[in-house]
């Protein structure tokens, strides 16, 4: 299966936006070969901006950017973006409701011998919680590109969530993309497996064990986190009568935390969440690390199962 990290598609993505919209300019926080917008740098060198080492700057200066009338997108690794620059982000930029496009790659575990300090588990709890912040991970290659140009195109803040390693790409360029809606891409009838990010193709490939296993199992791809599209996952979910969430990030305040809210206003149902258990990561291979915490294919069956059986409870 072809492969295609996302932090590579978000590179190209920009070159071919930066050819047709002259307002998008891109800023880095001296990682430009690690986030990949080098390839913007080398065409258009006059639109990129490297404020180095100096993250809180880097959002300040894509808000300037965004009151003058450009559409900034801001880059560096997803612990600096967020974590580093969260008071920027608010105030600067959310705050004012700024055109800003922060796009931060090496989110999550599989950024993998960096270690704990730079695996990223919290940021899509900390930028949902932004009130006004849109906030998008995409799954593969083709979805990613298809984010960016949506993201220039909305007005208004947004977080983008990239990683390190290669992904499977699971869609074709006829995919459509749609900023708050969620992609049922495998109907089911038995549990639903609501994922996002990288663990798309492990939920993908956890419905083709569960089929074998007897069991009809539908895969939702949530690749816009807020606004949640809270009709698709009631109507799911009312159909399967219950759910498993499968996310690279911390169970609390990622994607699980957002489908339950909706469950519990909309439809109970039993549900079991995959993602890290509330703890830091560890230096190791990417595999070995989304085995160690729980967030493979064979994790995501086994919750299936767990929550099918609390159906007859």
């Amino acid at each position: 299966m072809e492969s295609m990290a996302t932090r590579d598609a978000y590179g190209k993505a920009l070159v071919e936006l930066g050819r047709i919209n002259k307002d998008v300019v891109v800023l880095d926080a001296d990682l430009s070969k690690s986030t990949k917008t080098d390839g913007f740098q080398k065409e258009f060198p006059e639109r990129f901006f490297n404020i180095g080492i100096a993250e809180q700057n880097l959002i300040g200066c894509a808000a300037g950017f965004a009151t003058s009338g450009k559409i900034p997108f801001a880059s560096s690794f997803a612990v600096f973006a967020t974590g580093r620059a969260y008071d920027q982000i608010r105030n600067s930029v959310s705050y004012s409701h700024l055109n800003v496009k922060i796009a931060a790659s090496h989110a999550g575990i599989t950024v993998g011998e960096d270690g704990g300090s730079h695996q990223m588990l919290e940021d899509i709890a900390l930028m949902r919680a932004v009130p006004g912040m849109t906030v998008i991970v995409p799954a593969d290659g083709v979805e990613t590109k298809k984010a960016i140009f949506a993201a220039a195109q909305y007005v208004g803040p947004v977080y983008i969530r990239l990683g390190r390693p290669k992904v499977p790409i699971i869609f074709d360029e006829d995919y459509i993309f749609a900023i708050g809606k969620a992609a049922v891409i495998k109907e089911g009838s038995d549990v639903a497996l609501m994922a996002t990010g990288i663990m798309v193709s492990e939920a993908l490939k956890a419905a083709e064990l569960l089929q074998n296993q007897g069991f009809s199992a539908a895969v939702v791809n949530i690749s816009t986190i807020k606004p949640i599209d809270a009709e698709t996952i009631t109507k799911v979910a009312q159909k399967t009568k219950a759910v498993v969430t499968c996310e690279e990030h911390n169970i609390y305040g990622g994607l699980g935390s957002a489908v339950a809210e909706v469950l519990v206003e909309n439809c109970p149902v039993p549900m079991e969440r995959i993602g890290v258990k509330d703890v830091f990561g560890r230096s190791g291979k990417p595999q070995e690390l989304m085995e160690k915490y729980g967030l493979t294919a064979k994790d995501i069956v086994d919750a299936a199962c767990k929550a099918m059986a609390r159906k007859t409870k």
